[in-house]
């Protein structure tokens, strides 16, 4: 069975950038894993897909593409890093 799942996003350096916005809310089909997740956002938000690096995190830790989102997790998109 297929529910709706609301999911908050937190958007960090240029991903803040791209998007326009700090924080977002995002209806989710669950269940869904991080992989779902990365296919939605970038439909809604295409700028975001030149971020291949991207790491998503869930809840404050860091989670792969086969993770499991649950309703009212925390997501933070946390770009790419250079240093120098």
């Amino acid at each position: 069975m297929t529910n709706i799942m609301e999911v908050n996003i937190l958007l960090f350096g240029i991903t803040k950038d791209l998007v326009g916005k700090q924080k977002l809310k995002m209806d989710l089909k669950g269940p869904t894993t991080v992989a779902d997740f990365k296919k939605v956002l970038f439909e809604a938000y295409p700028e975001l897909i030149s971020l291949e690096a991207m790491a998503i995190a869930v809840n404050s830790e860091y989670a792969f593409d086969d993770f499991l989102i649950r309703s009212n997790d925390e997501i933070a998109l946390i770009p790419p890093v250079s240093g120098g």
